[in-house]
């Protein structure tokens, strides 16, 4: 029977007490397997806003790969499954009892990854299209949009690594949504490998998949309906 006195528990915390709505033994479970609560929720509120903006970056990116529509297909893939990567880890948060930022400045200004600006705006800062009778023109090739995508899928692979090595064995639900989103981002890799590679060098270099069959399908990260908490 599980124990209802105020005695602590291996790892120094108290065990919750029957009725008490304060605590929560989802938290006071990942504390005794050696992994800081507080610590993990501020690694997964940085990792959520990297999606958050990479998917508002994406938008962006994608619109500017005019006149390449196989490569603006893959590239909505990826910025609606980065969405779904938000959408999936958001609650855990909340779980482990913290919060997402209330305002998203101070969310993106959390985010774990770099900006993935449209190259040659000054990081961002060019205003061309953006006044009144000035036309949204591309200032990037489709190589260096490629080049962007394909380092903001890599900065992603190594924070879910890292979130993964953090809580495997010791959290498991942090550990399983982890685990799913790091086997898309692993797939955006190899799809912006596969594209950079054929229109930078002309070299065939496989990514093993194809585009999802609907448009950010992301059959890792979301669950059917999609889970809109």
């Amino acid at each position: 029977m599980a124990s209802t006195n105020a005695a602590t528990d291996g790892a120094g915390a108290q065990p919750v007490m029957a009725g008490d709505v304060t605590q929560r033994v989802g938290i006071e479970q990942v504390g005794r397997r050696g992994v800081d609560p507080v610590d993990l929720r501020e690694k997964l509120i940085d990792a959520a806003a990297a999606e958050f903006t990479t998917y508002y970056y994406y938008t962006v990116l994608r619109n500017f790969l005019a006149g390449h529509e196989d490569y603006k297909a893959v590239c909505e893939d990826a910025r609606l499954e980065d969405r779904s990567h938000f959408e999936l880890i958001a609650p855990r948060i909340y779980e482990l009892g913290g919060t997402l930022p209330f305002d998203i400045r101070t969310l993106a200004d959390r985010s774990g990854c770099p900006d993935a600006h449209l190259p040659n705006t000054w990081g961002g800062k060019a205003s061309w299209g953006l006044q009144p009778g000035s036309d949204a023109v591309s200032p990037a090739t489709a190589t260096e949009i490629l080049t962007v995508l394909l380092e903001a899928e890599r900065c992603a692979i190594r924070s879910w690594s890292a979130i993964c090595d953090l809580t495997h064995g010791k959290d498991y639900r942090t550990f399983e949504l982890a685990m799913r989103i790091l086997n898309e981002e692993i797939e955006h890799e190899a799809w912006f490998v596969e594209l950079l590679s054929i229109e930078r060098d002309g070299v065939g270099r496989p990514s093993g998949h194809f585009k999802r069959g609907d448009a950010g399908d992301a059959p890792w990260s979301s669950n059917r309906p999609f889970y809109n908490p």
